[in-house]
């Protein structure tokens, strides 16, 4: 499918992984919106790539709502690229041996799961009414899980049991829409150059980079941008997660 001319929906847009993404479809011709908490760069950012913000949480469905009718009203809108997400740490058990408490595990579930299956039916009830292009094509929505739906470590319970929930529904919800000729897949980065990691210290994201069989380092957000775009243009691509890790699997901690 053609990424020229089409309305794109990014979550977390405004950073990391998402922001890379918004710059790697604006540059190949796409109209980006940018769905992002209001406290974030997102006006900033969509000014900077002549796109759009749309302030929200992913996790609320008038604001998804919301944000995927801006996004087609500027283009018929064909992609979503889920990357609004969370990794707050919890054990099951404390130090103190008590459990952990139970609203922060809901927490990174209503986020990372519920966000993302949010966004995905409201930006599909409106991509299923658009006309298909000349090939059939209507849309592309691409999620974002984790290594860590696969290779869980101590004290990401929430955050893998998330993951893993986007992983699992990637398959369902491609077969659905199928009808519609909307492709449903799922990107499961590895330990990427984000945000969240950019703030350890240098010799600790070098020690992380060095877990990865090759190329031993941090991937970048630039080529995760990559693989959503191959995603998109690549039509035979549908109901399936795709791991960019360099091959690590994830040691216990």
């Amino acid at each position: 499918m053609q990424i020229q001319g089409s309305g794109a929906l990014i979550t977390g847009g405004a950073s990391g992984l998402g922001l890379a993404t918004a710059r790697a479809l604006a540059a190949a011709g796409a109209h980006v919106t940018l769905l992002d908490l209001p406290s974030s760069a997102g006006a900033e950012m969509a000014a900077e790539l002549g796109g759009a913000f749309a302030p929200g949480d992913v996790t609320n469905a008038e604001d998804a709502a919301s944000a995927v009718a801006a996004a087609n009203e500027h283009a018929p809108l064909r992609i979503v690229v889920n990357c609004a997400g969370v990794a707050t740490p919890a054990k099951v058990l404390d130090r103190d041996g008590n459990p952990t408490a139970l609203a922060d595990f809901e927490r990174v579930i209503r986020i990372n799961l519920v966000g993302t299956f949010n966004v995905a039916s409201q930006a599909a009830a409106v991509i299923a009414k658009n006309d298909p292009t000349d090939g059939g094509d209507r849309g592309v929505i691409v999620n974002t899980a984790s290594v860590a739906a696969f290779d869980g470590q101590i004290g990401q319970p929430a955050y893998s049991s998330s993951k893993g929930g986007v992983h699992a529904m990637t398959l369902p919800i491609a077969r659905e829409l199928a009808r519609y000729g909307i492709r449903v897949c799922t990107i499961a980065p590895g330990i990427m150059e984000t945000p969240m990691l950019a703030g350890l210290p240098e010799a600790a994201q070098a020690s992380l980079g060095q877990q990865v069989p090759y190329p031993a380092r941090l991937g970048k957000p630039a080529e995760y941008a990559a693989l959503v775009q191959s995603i998109i243009e690549n039509g035979y691509l549908n109901g399936e997660t795709i791991r960019l890790d360099g091959a690590i699997r994830m040691a216990p901690k």
